[in-house]
């Protein structure tokens, strides 16, 4: 397993640790709901320094970024980040990921933890028809999501930058706790607003530090991934291996709006894409909140009234912010419209739900 620059302050301050895609993580500090509250109403900091970084540089960048992801990155401008997808030329997804503009001809590829091998590997293997620059620094890099509503009111004490006024999905390279060159981006996973900080491995403890002391007035906390996903699932946001994976394709996952089809833009499954979308899709990704008393979980299966299965549960959890059992599933396209009755198969009993519009919560 491998270790973030972490492991040390994590196991200090209590967290419980346990292995997640490879690296030995916080799960959890004082609970979960505890947790995921305060994310919403103040401030909360997780570690995601085993989140994979690739840099892709030089004149054929754009080109080969354009080819390998769904959205148009020719819409980027330096300090610009675009949420997009790999892919995989046979009707699935490689990853989601996020792309970030640093300047010109200068971009950062932001992957999961689970993917980095699989991916890297998959722009390695796309460049040998571009020539891009690129290069994996995901092992040289950490990461801090400091999220919630105080998160960047607490991070504005460590800049000279303005950081406060920043727009949703914007980046700057700036110096933050005396530290140059760190990118500072408003992203996030929770849906409570803040920003995500990348820098080096051997400015992790001081960063950290600073952070908390800054944060210290706003009842800053550290915060684990149990809470990570229940934020994101109130959100409706995609997860890799949930709604997302190498078996369905973006459109098909509700990720229309990054599958663009402009003329400018040729890219790795397009024609597939549109062939499927001018055919009807047989399937979709929708939400649903439950009527029974149940939790819905992955794998599970979801049913219409006289108990045919019409699909599969991708996520599931009790939404602490909207106090609902809620989940996301893949279900025949006939059954994906708002307001349907479905069943989940839990413990051989069909208990009623109803599909619903993500997000669940409205912040």
């Amino acid at each position: 397993m491998k270790d973030t620059a972490f492991r040390k302050i994590h196991e200090a301050s209590g967290a419980k640790m346990v292995e997640f895609a490879g690296f030995y993580m916080p799960i959890q500090y004082e609970g979960l709901t505890v947790e995921h509250l305060h994310v919403r109403n103040k401030v909360g900091v997780f570690d995601v320094s085993h989140m994979g970084e690739f840099t892709v540089k030089g004149p054929k960048a754009l080109d080969l970024i354009q080819y390998i992801t769904s959205n148009d990155v020719a819409a980027l401008y330096p300090g610009k980040v675009q949420y997009s997808c790999f892919p995989n030329g046979k009707g699935g997804i490689v990853d989601d990921l996020l792309v970030y503009q640093i300047a010109e001809n200068d971009y950062m590829l932001v992957v999961n933890a689970a993917n980095i091998d699989k991916d890297w590997a998959w722009v390695q293997q796309q460049n040998e028809k571009f020539g891009a620059e690129i290069a994996n620094i995901s092992a040289q890099i950490s990461q801090l999501a400091v999220q919630g509503p105080l998160a960047l009111k607490a991070m504005q004490k460590l800049t000279s930058a303005n950081v406060l006024d920043m727009e949703y999905y914007t980046t700057q390279t700036i110096t933050f706790a005396s530290i140059p060159n760190i990118i500072f981006s408003t992203t996030g996973y929770t849906g409570a607003g803040g920003c995500e900080i990348y820098f080096k491995n051997e400015d992790a403890e001081k960063i950290w530090n600073a952070v908390f002391e800054a944060g210290a007035e706003f009842d800053i906390k550290p915060i684990g991934l149990a809470a990570r996903d229940t934020l994101r699932l109130e959100m409706g946001f995609c997860l890799y291996g949930h709604e997302i994976d190498d078996t369905i394709t973006p459109i098909e996952a509700g990720l229309g709006w990054i599958t663009k089809f402009a003329d400018h833009k040729s890219f790795i499954d397009k024609e597939y894409m549109l062939k499927l979308k001018a055919d009807g899709l047989k399937r979709k990704l929708a939400g649903f909140e439950m009527i029974d008393r149940g939790i819905p979980r992955q794998d599970y299966e979801v049913c219409d009234a006289q108990g045919n299965k019409i699909g599969i549960v991708r996520s599931g959890t009790f939404g602490p912010s909207i106090n609902k059992s809620v989940g996301t599933a893949w279900v025949d396209a006939s059954f994906a419209k708002v307001g349907t009755e479905i069943y989940i198969k839990i413990r051989e009993k069909l208990l009623k739900a109803i599909v619903v519009k993500m997000p669940f919560y409205q912040g």
